[in-house]
């Protein structure tokens, strides 16, 4: 049994748990230190006064979250936003990441979001940190490489690429009405 809910703080130890994998044996995150579960209450606090932050579970236990967050800080950006999603490691490639990236996507264009962004670690040669598997997993979702900084995140002793990908998930109008924050839906 597969289901999506809005993540709670009480979430939080499990997000950890997920994430902390991540921190210390990838370079998916540029992250050096594991968040505490305090820290990272905060951070679904402070995303979801705007923005979704969704969890995907599965017979019961949360396997994965995903959320949106501010692209850039200027009121002309608001209509687009930044993507993030994280896995439980060991349910990765089971279609699980698209239902809730799918399921977060039709959240945002709800508010009125336009433009979704993905910033990507991206090996020059993929490594035992670091592969191309986020880069095709946004690919395959319909997104599209915009650009790349070379050598820019240092991690396990390493340099590594990021690359932005861009997806349009609505129509940009002259007369655009302004995003509605997630929680005033």
């Amino acid at each position: 049994m597969i289901s999506i809910r809005n993540a709670t703080l009480a979430d939080a130890e499990r997000l950890v748990e997920i994430y902390d994998y991540y921190v210390k044996n990838t370079a998916i995150t540029f992250e050096y230190d594991t968040p505490s579960p305090a820290e990272f209450r905060t951070r679904i606090e402070k995303t979801m006064a705007r923005y979704p932050y969704l969890v995907i579970q599965k017979d019961g236990r949360i396997e994965g979250y995903a959320y949106a967050d501010v692209f850039k800080g200027r009121a002309a950006y608001d209509w687009s936003c930044e993507m993030s999603i994280y896995l439980d490691r060991n349910t990765q490639k089971c279609g699980l990441g698209r239902i809730l990236y799918e399921a977060l996507e039709t959240e945002l264009k709800k508010m009125g979001i336009l433009n979704l962004y993905a910033c990507i670690g991206y090996p020059e040669t993929e490594d035992e940190y670091l592969t191309r598997n986020s880069a095709g997993f946004h690919a395959h979702l319909g997104y599209i490489k915009v650009g790349e900084f070379h050598k820019c995140g240092y991690k396990f002793g390493r340099w590594y690429n990021m690359i932005w990908m861009e997806k349009t998930i609505g129509e940009h109008k002259n007369n655009q009405r302004p995003i509605t924050n997630y929680p005033d839906l």
